[in-house]
Formats: C-alpha cells, structure tokens, sequence
C-alpha cells in the first residue's frame, strides 16, 4: 500500500479507527511526521488532538538501545533488567535523563505553545505516527501513556513491519496498521512525499485542532465547479456568517495547508465563513509550470466564485498566498463590487501584471519583514494598486510566517481587514 502524503495517509487511518468514535477518545500525535496524520484521524473521529513529547532514555555507549522513556508531568519509565545487564549506572542514567528531560520540556513548550495538555487519565487514548519502524519510540509512548493514566491505550500507523506489529500487540490494547509489508526496510519507502514535517507544521495543526470552529461552523467536503473542471474544498459556514473568504493557495500548496487552514481557523472562530479549496487537479499541479498560469488560476477563481455565489448570498473575500495572491488580485479586477476585500500573505501581487490598476476591492498586502525580496516586489505592487491599499510588515518574520507569533499576527490583521471591509460596522 502507498501512500501520496500523511494528509492522504491519515484520512485512511481514520477510516479504520471508525470503531472508536463512540469511545470518546482523545488522539495524541508523535512529534513532528506523526501530527500530520494523527491531525486527519482527530478531525475524522471529532477527538481532541494533542502531542505525545517522548524521550527515550538510551544507554550511553549504545543509543539505539533504551533503558527507559520519560513524558511530561514527570513520567518515567525505567526497565531495571536493561540497567542491570547494560552495566548503566546510577550516574550514566542521572546524565542521560537531565539532558532528555531538558528537550523533553523544549520540545513541549514549543509545539503546544501556551495550551495545557490535554487530561487523558480514564480516557481511551489513540498514539499516532507516521510509521513506525523499530517500535522503539512508539513502545516508550504507549508506556508513558498508560503511566500518565490512561484506561485504554491503541496504537495506529499507516504501515510497519510485521514483526514490529506483534511486539507493539504486547505493549498496546489495540495496534491498528493498514500495511504490513514483509520487504520493508523504511517508513518513506511507502510514501509519495514523505517531506520533513518542520515545527512550524506541527504547532500550526495544533493551534488549529485546539481552535476548531464550533459544531455550527464544522466544514464540509464540497465539489467546487470552476468552469469545465470540479475542484476538492472544504466549506465552512457558522451560523449567521457575516461573509465567507475563499482562499487562493500559492505554488505547490493544496488546501491542506496548514498556515492557510489556522488563517481559515481564525476566520471562523471570528465569525466569517471560509472555502479552501485547490485550484488545480491533481494531474495539473503535478506540472509546475500551471502554478505560475497566473491567468488560469485566476479563471478558476472566478469559476468558483460563481459557484460560490450560488451556495450563500452574503460577500466574498480572497486570501491569497504566494501566486495565490496574484491570482486573486486578477480576478478581482474583473469582479467589480462582488469581491468585498482582498489580503495577501506573502504574495507576489506583482505578477497579477497590468490587471493590479483595475482592482477595487480594499487590498491588504502582509509581508515578513525579512522576506526581503517579496517586501520589495510588494511596495511595486502598492504603487499601481489603485484601491484602498495597505501594506503590513510582520517584522522578524520570513516568507513562511514560521517564527513564533508570526501566523497568529497575520490571522489577526486578515480577521480585522475582512471584518472592517465586508461585515456591518456599528456607527
């Protein structure tokens, strides 16, 4: 069985963790490739997400081989009969658990930010990675979860070895693995893109499961017509939504994006509706050459604007992102008053071209102060941008937002700008 990504690989595995729905559970990712896909299973099963932070305790002159494991809330886990024969003494395993503890804490702080963990003593937990391959750290997890209280510990990953998955029966009430393939040798063989999940993914997926819209704003899957084409979304609609946003994804991104879907989050929780949605088939983003038809993008755009318009009468807003932007600030400027507001993150406005003269909507430009070279292309844009324009510079910040603080500033002045724009003001 392969896998394209862990967005895809963790939509499968929840379909086969549907039996847990009723137990109320609560699903714990490990950090960083395992959030990705334990974020679908949560999602799926309407289960609170949180992060599993685990360090294995490995034995001075052999690492791979662990001693014990230890978690938050001062959990630890020490196998005695290893210590023994490992001759580890009483000073080695001082050493090796002061240093594990002192990532153990960074590694927490920096992924759930200011959010408290989440209880699981009485609860049913679901551990989730990416794959696993020795079992090692997926065995260390369920220990200190179980020690940490939980009543019912199932362990889940898209594919593993099988011999891994009988010993891993030993250690959890319940392993759910969707491939077992004897030929195995690592975890990426089995994936299409199995790309470095990075922090920033990890706390964004976090913050945006902690911040999930209530019952009324849960999103549905939809099938956007855009012309000739029907396109994946996700469309999200609180009660009494004052205006949805539609967001135009950038080059190589999809609606799964976390940093768009935390915006989309916020957006939400403020009240605003909100369509992801992709704007290429998969065989047409699999060219890179359509993620720079700015032209086409902004054609489906409109497409689906249309069709947008046809599911809700309030006002339509774009979010763009990197060529997203241009593709908004094109098709906006052949929308007249049916668009309300655009904002632009880390965009390049300027291949929008000669169309930026023709945009009325109020336009909102959110740049990184050390995304130097997209800031510069960004103040060209302003200066032929005719409409009601302001240029936002998030300092410290990259292209990606991927500093601490960076996302939630962008949300924050994306909420204000569609809120001041396209809602009722009070006098």
């Amino acid at each position: 069985m392969l896998f394209t990504d862990r967005v895809d690989a963790g939509q499968r595995l929840a379909g086969a963790l549907g039996h847990l729905r009723e137990a109320d559970p609560v699903v714990l990712g490990l950090p960083r490739g395992g959030v990705p896909v334990a974020f679908q299973v949560a999602r799926a099963l309407g289960a609170p997400l949180d992060v599993i932070v685990v360090r294995k305790l490995g034995v001075p002159y052999h690492r791979e081989l662990g001693f014990g494991a230890i978690g938050e809330g001062g959990v630890r886990v020490i196998s005695d009969d290893i210590v023994r024969r490992g001759h580890v003494s009483e000073k080695d395993v001082a050493s090796v658990e002061r240093a594990e503890a002192a990532e153990l804490t960074r590694q927490a702080e920096r992924f759930r930010a200011d959010r408290p963990r989440i209880g699981i003593r009485g609860r049913t937990v679901i551990v989730v990675d990416d794959g696993i391959a020795t079992g090692a750290t997926a065995a260390a997890a369920c220990e200190v979860v179980r020690a940490q209280g939980a009543a019912r510990v199932v362990l889940a990953a898209p594919v593993a070895p099988p011999d891994a998955v009988s010993w891993l029966r030993t250690e959890a009430d319940e392993v759910v693995c969707l491939s077992t393939p004897r030929a195995f040798s690592a975890v990426g063989e089995w994936y299409q893109d199995f790309s470095q999940t990075p922090d920033e993914e990890v706390v964004a997926l976090l913050a945006q499961s902690a911040a999930e819209p209530p019952e009324t704003a849960k999103s549905e899957d939809v099938e956007v017509e855009a012309g000739q084409v029907r396109l994946a979304g996700e469309l999200a609609l609180p009660d009494g939504a004052a205006a949805v946003v539609m967001f135009a994804h950038g080059s190589g991104s999809s609606r799964h994006s976390p940093r768009n879907r935390a915006v989309a989050t916020a957006l939400n929780s403020a009240g605003l509706g909100t369509l992801l949605f992709d704007l290429l088939t998969e065989p047409e983003a699999a060219d890179r050459r359509n993620v720079f038809d700015i032209e086409v993008l902004a054609d489906r755009l409109s497409g689906a604007t249309r069709w947008l318009r046809t599911r809700t009468p309030v006002p339509i807003g774009y979010f763009g992102a990197s060529t997203g932007a241009a593709a908004a600030l094109w098709a906006a400027s052949s929308a007249g008053q049916e668009v309300g507001a655009v904002v632009s993150r880390g965009g390049r406005p300027d291949l929008a071209g000669a169309r930026l003269a023709g945009v009325r909507a109020p336009t909102l430009l959110i740049v990184g102060g050390r995304d130097t070279t997209v800031l510069d292309l960004n103040r060209q844009a302003e200066s032929a941008l005719r409409c009601e324009c302001r240029l936002a510079v998030v300092p410290g910040a990259t292209h990606l937002f991927e500093e601490p603080g960076a996302l939630d500033e962008v949300s924050d002045l994306a909420r204000d700008w569609f809120t001041l724009h396209m809602t009722p003001q009070e006098p």
